[in-house]
């Protein structure tokens, strides 16, 4: 049997007794312990590490699961040299309902093929278009905040900003007024990707967010042969409307479909997430702040000025605290896979079929990698540092062939957000006050996390 017939039939969950021999606790029967995660999910997983070990056994959303924490168990399973373990089967259940076959839904031979056909909307070209339309967009906002300095809410804001430029650099700047609906349709799937009820029930966020795809489905659907005819376009859409496989075929109209779903999902939600815990780290840390402010100010460029990629490029200080908020609350804090064979690790043997799952967060806050690992220090992410670290012990973009696509695309977008940001306004926290984060599925602050910023 080949790699993609293994990857494409659903491997069967082995039975219970299998994993047995692997230490852990499947808590309450049916629920086992997702609540507990869900409560917190950090302190449950570093408890259940000291009790068991780095590889237990679990029981989450109903099926008995195997976690397996550490570089080493980051590498096998997210390099995954031997194709043991399936994508589309770890992530299928969350995500394949609303965002079915996006790239990171894809294994093996099938994902290569299509991960490649995408890849042309991030060279360089297009890269300088999608900066352009971000330079202008984060420029504008940033003036708006300026001109009403004092107290706002970081994730509301960050959430309405990276949706406007995912529509103008994904969608192109003359979608017109349909915006509006496609950027509700979107915040409705992301929405029911992570609701505790799976049905796409009446007046459920799973009903919505089905509803959500269908409008998507029908806007691409139109769009498509238009923007084919039509020809150029540098936004993502349109280099995707003309991207081609290896045989020079085009991608499908339901590819296209299902790849821009998913793909503005990922850029959008992650975004959001990363930008707030980044402004958040700058308001706790003002003397970080004050450097990264001398760096904008070395560019030499004047606020109304547009960036550039250069530009971004003599952002290392930038770069690297950006990288820091991404290790203490990494955007997407635990990955599921689904082994398609038997594979041993650290002395188990495990079957295939066993849903398995990394964990980016437990990794990003093990002191034995990271000193004190609860304070923010961009200096980890010096040339000296990283010389010295497992290559997979900081993994919020994932690893092997399903690194994230758009990693050079969300270090533009920060670096020129930190620049205009920067220029322009100081930010602050009320003497006290201490953010409260949910980090599941994707970390959020619960209270929106309260800023003060006042022009510089």
């Amino acid at each position: 049997m080949s790699m993609q017939s293994v990857a494409s039939h659903v491997p069967v969950p082995p039975n219970p007794g299998a994993l047995r021999h692997i230490p852990g606790d499947e808590g309450w029967p049916f629920i086992g312990n997702t609540l507990n995660v869900l409560a917190d999910p950090k302190g449950w997983i570093e408890k259940a590490a000291e009790k068991y070990g780095p590889v237990y056994r679990t029981n989450m959303f109903g099926e008995t699961s195997i976690t397996m924490l550490g570089p080493e168990a980051n590498e096998l399973v997210l390099f995954d040299q031997q194709r043991l373990f399936s994508s589309t089967h770890g992530w299928g259940p969350i995500l394949g309902l609303l965002f079915p076959r996006g790239l990171m839904l894809l294994d093996f031979e099938e994902h290569r093929l299509h991960r490649r056909a995408l890849s042309v909307a991030f060279k360089s070209g297009p890269m300088k278009s999608y900066l352009a339309d971000l330079d202008r967009g984060i420029a504008v906002r940033v003036k708006q905040w300026k001109a009403q300095p004092g107290g706002m809410l970081v994730y509301p804001a960050m959430k309405q900003l990276t949706l406007d430029l995912a529509a103008t650099s994904f969608l192109g700047a003359e979608i017109g007024p349909e915006v509006d609906e496609i950027t509700r349709a979107f915040v409705d799937m992301v929405a029911a990707a992570v609701a505790p009820i799976r049905r796409p029930l009446p007046f459920t966020q799973m009903g919505r967010g089905v509803a959500g795809r269908k409008r998507i489905v029908a806007y691409f659907s139109e769009q498509i042969p238009i923007r084919r005819a039509r020809g150029g376009g540098e936004d993502l859409f349109s280099q995707l409307c003309q991207a081609t496989h290896e045989d020079g075929a085009l991608l499908s109209t339901q590819d296209i479909i299902d790849h821009m779903s998913f793909l503005m999902m990922a850029a959008h939600d992650t975004l959001t997430s990363s930008l707030t815990s980044f402004v958040g780290e700058l308001a706790a840390h003002p003397e970080w702040q004050e450097r990264l402010r001398e760096e904008v100010k070395g560019l030499g460029i004047e606020a109304n000025d547009p960036s550039s990629i250069d530009n971004l490029e003599k952002m290392p200080l930038s770069e690297m605290a950006f990288k820091e908020a991404l290790r203490l609350k990494p955007p997407v804090p635990s990955m599921p896979r689904r082994a398609v064979r038997d594979y041993s690790f650290r002395g188990y043997d495990i079957p295939a079929g066993t849903l398995v799952g990394v964990n980016p967060l437990y990794t990003h806050h093990m002191p034995e990698i990271w000193p004190d690992p609860d304070k923010f220090d961009p200096m980890r992410f010096s040339d000296e540092e990283l010389r010295n670290r497992h290559r997979f012990a900081w993994v919020p973009f994932g690893g092997g062939a399903h690194m994230c696509l758009g990693l050079h695309f969300a270090y533009m977008q920060a670096k020129c957000f930190a620049r205009h940001f920067l220029q322009n306004l100081s930010v602050s926290l009320e003497p006290g006050y201490q953010p409260d984060w949910q980090m599941w599925p994707i970390p959020k602050p619960k209270d929106g996390l309260k800023v003060v910023l006042k022009p510089v």
